[in-house]
């Protein structure tokens, strides 16, 4: 391989990597937009009083958060690790804070 390809191909890989990541990080920004409208209009309960009845009832510590729309109804996805080491992934209700569906990985 000549020289210059050679340099070439690691600035493809991290441009290439630069562009998932901004796709991604817009994504994420969607989300945010998105969910804050649904709170503005009334049609979900704030995060963070969502986020308090999981880490209560859940006991652990959230690592993730997605906001989305599911089978027409606004959910956000949590991803947990728990105070004994699992993880636990929540599918929560947006508009009344239910748990809806919950997932768990065990070591």
């Amino acid at each position: 391989m000549k020289p210059y390809r050679r340099s070439i191909v690691p600035l493809a890989l991290a441009l290439g990597i630069l562009g998932v990541a901004g796709a991604l990080h817009a994504d994420e920004r969607g989300d945010h937009d998105r969910a804050r409208q649904a709170l503005q209009q009334g049609q979900v309960l704030p995060l963070r009083q969502v986020l308090d009845k999981v880490e209560r009832e859940y006991q652990g510590q959230v690592l993730k958060i997605e906001f989305e729309r599911d089978d027409g109804r606004y959910v956000y996805d949590i991803r947990l690790l728990q105070k004994d080491g699992r993880m636990a992934k929540l599918k929560v209700d947006a508009v009344d804070g239910r748990v809806l569906k919950i997932k768990r990985k065990e070591d």
